[in-house]
C-alpha cells in the first residue's frame, strides 16, 4: 500500500469499496457536526472530510494504539478531525457538546465479512462470541441514539454477515425505540447486506435510521 505513487504525500488512499459505501448512506453535508463512532484506523473519517466544507468531524475509539493510525491517516491526508480516545457506550464520559446532525456506527463486530483478508476468523472466533458481541453493539446503538439530534441521520454498520448483529439487531432497536425511522429499505429485512465476493467486494452491513423526535 505505502509503494504506491503518491500515497505517503496523501494523493490517495485505500479502502475496500464496501467500506466505501458507507460515506455514501451517511450523506454528510457541508457544515455539519458529524461522529464517526469507532473510527479506528481512520479511513472513513477521512471520507467525511474530503466530501465536505467546514465540516466538524469527531472520531472516536477506545483502542488508544489503533487511535494512532487515525492521526497518521489524518496528517498524511492534511485533514483536521478531533480525535477522542473513550468507550462508545458512555459518550458522556468523552462529549460534552451539542448533538450530532450525522452518526457513523462502525460498529465492533466478528468481522465474518473479511475473512477473505483475515481468514484466521475461521479459527479464532467462536459461536458465543456472536452473541457477547451483539450485546456490545445494542448498548453502543442506544448510547449514540442519544447523541443524534432531532432529524438527524445515524448510519449503522458492520463487516459481518451474521444476522445477529445486522438485521436482526436493527430490527430489535426499532422495536424499543420509538423515534427512530428505517430510511431506505424495508422493516422486515432491513438495510443492506454485502456478501464477500460480491461485486468482488468484502460482506459488510448497512442501515440507515433518522430520528424523528
Amino acid at each position: 500500500m505505502t509503494k504506491l505513487p503518491g500515497f505517503e504525500k496523501g494523493w490517495v488512499s485505500v479502502q475496500d469499496a464496501a467500506a466505501q459505501l458507507s460515506i455514501n448512506y451517511l450523506q454528510p453535508q457541508d457544515g455539519e457536526l458529524i461522529l464517526d463512532c469507532c473510527a479506528a484506523p481512520g479511513g472513513k473519517t477521512a471520507h467525511i472530510l474530503e466530501r465536505t466544507k467546514n465540516s466538524q468531524v469527531v472520531a472516536i475509539d477506545c483502542d488508544e494504539t489503533r487511535l494512532k493510525r487515525v492521526h497518521d491517516n489524518l496528517k498524511r491526508l492534511n485533514l483536521q478531525a478531533k480525535v477522542v480516545c473513550g468507550d462508545a457506550r458512555t459518550p458522556q464520559e468523552w462529549w460534552q457538546g451539542e448533538q450530532f446532525d450525522r452518526i457513523l456506527l462502525d460498529a465492533p463486530c466478528s468481522a465474518t465479512g473479511v475473512i477473505r483478508r483475515h481468514p484466521d476468523i475461521k479459527w479464532l472466533r467462536r459461536a458465543d462470541d456472536i452473541e457477547a458481541l451483539a450485546e456490545l453493539q445494542r448498548e453502543i446503538f442506544d448510547a449514540m441514539w442519544q447523541q443524534l439530534k432531532v432529524g438527524g441521520t445515524l448510519v449503522y454498520a458492520t463487516c459481518s454477515i451474521t444476522p445477529q448483529e445486522n438485521k436482526d439487531q436493527v430490527i430489535a432497536f426499532l422495536a424499543r425505540t420509538e423515534n427512530a425511522e428505517l430510511i431506505g429499505s424495508d422493516k422486515e429485512n432491513p438495510g443492506r447486506q454485502i456478501l464477500p465476493g460480491e461485486h468482488d467486494m468484502d460482506g459488510f452491513y448497512y442501515a440507515v435510521l433518522q430520528k424523528t423526535k
